[in-house]
C-alpha cells in the first residue's frame, strides 16, 4: 500500500474522502495534518476550537500533526511552511498527499504544483464528482456535522450554527453550492462510520467578523477583473464538553 497524509479541514468534505479511501485498500493513511491560526488558537478558516479537533482526530484513530500560521499569513509565507512540511513527511516515508477538494482547479493546480516540487503525488477522491450526489451520499452514510463558519454575503445568520441535514441543503439559496465549495460554508464532523465515537460540544455564541483584503496583490486570491471581496463571515462558537 502507498504511504499517504491526509490533510484534514475537520469538515465535511474532508471526511467523506477519508471514507471513500478507507474503502480502498491502495493507501496507507499514517496521519492527518490541519493548519491551524496559531493567534486565535483555531482551524484556519473554519475557526474550530484546537480543542475540538484534537478530540475528533482522536475518535477517528489518527495521528494528528497542527501546521501553526500566523493570522494574516502572507500566501509566500504560507506556501514556505507548507513546503517545509510536506518534505518532512516526504522524508518519513509519505508518497502522496490526499486532499477533500471537488472542483476548484486554481487550487488543485497549486497543491499538485507544491507536492511535485518536492517529489510528492496528491490524490483527490471527490475531485468532479457531484456536489448535491456527495452531500446526500454524506448525509446517508450517516455523517453528522454542524456549520461553524458562513458566508455572511450569501447566508444569513439562521445558517451559522445548523446541523447538515436534508433540510438544510433544501433551505440554501440559489446558486449555493450544496458542498458550500466555493467557500459559502465550512462545517465541523462530529459523529459517522469512520468514527470510533462521537465528539461532545455545546454550541456557543455566534459572531460576525469582517475581513480585508490584503494590501499585497498577490496575497489576495482574485484576480484584477474580480471586483467583490467577501468581507463578512457568521462564525458558530462550538465549545468541548
Amino acid at each position: 500500500m502507498k504511504h499517504a497524509y491526509f490533510n484534514w479541514s475537520s469538515g465535511k468534505d474532508s471526511a467523506l474522502a477519508l471514507y471513500q479511501i478507507l474503502q480502498q485498500s491502495e493507501y496507507e493513511i499514517t496521519q492527518l495534518i490541519t493548519t491551524v491560526n496559531a493567534d486565535v488558537n483555531r482551524v484556519s478558516m473554519h475557526g474550530l476550537r484546537e480543542e475540538l479537533l484534537d478530540l475528533q482526530a482522536e475518535a477517528l484513530g489518527f495521528p494528528l500533526e497542527k501546521i501553526s500560521l500566523n493570522g494574516n499569513v502572507s500566501m509566500s509565507e504560507y506556501s514556505r511552511i507548507l513546503g517545509d512540511a510536506a518534505r518532512r513527511l516526504k522524508d518519513a516515508g509519505n508518497t502522496h498527499a490526499i486532499f477533500g477538494d471537488i472542483f476548484l482547479e486554481d487550487l488543485r493546480k497549486y497543491r499538485e504544483d507544491q507536492l511535485k516540487s518536492v517529489g510528492l503525488q496528491a490524490v483527490f477522491p471527490l475531485w468532479k464528482q457531484d456536489t448535491k450526489a456527495l452531500i446526500n451520499e454524506f448525509i446517508d452514510l450517516g455523517f453528522k456535522a454542524i456549520t461553524v463558519c458562513v458566508n455572511a454575503k450569501l447566508l444569513d445568520e439562521s445558517f451559522a450554527g445548523r446541523l447538515i441535514d436534508k433540510q438544510f441543503i433544501a433551505d440554501l439559496p440559489e446558486g449555493v453550492d450544496p458542498c458550500g465549495e466555493n467557500g459559502e460554508f465550512h462545517t465541523f464532523v462530529f459523529d459517522g462510520p469512520i468514527f470510533k465515537n462521537p465528539v461532545d460540544f455545546r454550541v456557543g455564541e455566534k459572531v460576525l467578523r469582517s475581513y480585508a483584503p490584503a494590501e499585497n496583490e498577490d496575497d489576495n486570491c482574485f484576480s484584477d477583473d474580480e471586483k467583490p471581496w467577501d468581507t463578512g463571515f457568521w462564525f458558530c462558537d462550538l465549545i468541548p464538553v
